[in-house]
């Protein structure tokens, strides 16, 4: 991980020479008075992963949180020497490593909400509610790649793990209320489709081998929702984003909102309970894998450094 850091003066050096002697440190580089605002010397310098959170917890206990600037971005590739020899000074695997201080902040911004996740999400209900009409396998894919819940759902799941209640209830107003915009959207638009007599009741209720799953959730719903939490939450904790798209492909989250919102709209009440019980289910379940993942990843953690320290390694605290 790379570190950009403005350093107040007078904590400059005792800022650079707790760097310079942590091995799992290299590449360190001081501009004095480079920065202008804040005021104060730059520093950069690469940090293995698993060092990283503890660089970080000496950076805020110094105070640079507040009174300089740090900024955190991954390295795609370091072969030198030096980037190697920090490595092997640093405990653990790279991708076992969790970077909390990354992870709240990344939460805060997905919960943050913006025009544009109101439109994706309600974009990809509206295209769940044609593959239900349909009965199309691809666009129920579709749709589940489109949704951007997946990041407001591992921010929720961050809130209640860490116990931050205004992250917590920041997601789950969030979740709430881009569920019922994209619905309530969607039920419009079924009811325009209805009126020019592209759609009626039929199309929701009649047979639909590829999608009929959607309202009828079963055990294996849970199952499901369970373990893509996992997934979601273990790909963004271990830097492996790309895993998430496998994440989207598997959760019935959005494919359920389009069908809730079309059995309202053409009012077939027998899959309004069913549509919403899936719903219910994915969100939930995501929610809670993504608290026992976070939890495990920190206990995991902390059992490894611990039988590291007893064998010797050297880990700052």
């Amino acid at each position: 991980m790379h570190l950009r850091l403005i350093v107040p003066s007078d904590r400059s050096e005792r800022v650079l020479d707790t760097l310079v002697a942590d091995p799992r440190v290299t590449s360190i580089v001081r501009l004095p008075g480079a920065a202008h605002r804040p005021k104060g010397d730059v520093v950069e310098c690469d940090v293995t992963r698993e060092a990283t959170s503890d660089v970080l917890a000496f950076l805020k206990s110094e105070g640079l949180y507040d009174d300089g600037a740090v900024a955190v971005s991954a390295v795609d590739a370091a072969p030198s020497r030096n980037a190697q020899a920090a490595e092997k000074a640093a405990p653990g695997a790279p991708d076992d490593a969790v970077i909390w201080d990354a992870v709240v902040d990344q939460a805060y911004n997905e919960a943050g909400g913006s025009w544009s996740y109101y439109v994706f999400l309600t974009l990809a209900t509206m295209i769940a509610s044609v593959a239900v009409i349909t009965d199309s396998s691809i666009l129920v894919v579709g749709a589940m790649v489109v949704g951007p819940e997946f990041g407001v759902v591992a921010a929720l799941a961050v809130g209640l793990f860490l116990r931050k209640k205004g992250l917590t209830r920041r997601s789950l107003a969030l979740l709430v209320k881009g569920f019922v915009i994209a619905i309530a959207i969607t039920v419009v638009a079924a009811l325009l489709a209805r009126a020019v007599g592209w759609v009626d009741t039929a199309d929701v209720t009649a047979d639909r081998p590829l999608t009929g799953f959607i309202w009828r959730p079963d055990r294996w719903s849970a199952v499901v929702a369970v373990l893509a939490g996992c997934a979601g939450v273990l790909s963004q904790t271990a830097g492996r984003g790309n895993a998430l798209v496998g994440v989207f492909i598997s959760v019935t989250t959005v494919p359920a909102a389009g069908d809730l919102a079309l059995s309202i709209a053409l009012w077939a009440p027998h899959q309004i309970g069913g549509s919403a019980a899936q719903l219910g289910i994915n969100l939930a379940g995501m929610t809670a894998a993504g608290v026992v993942t976070l939890m495990l990843q920190q206990m995991i953690w902390r059992s490894y450094l611990r039988v590291k320290r007893r064998s010797g390694a050297r880990v700052e605290a």
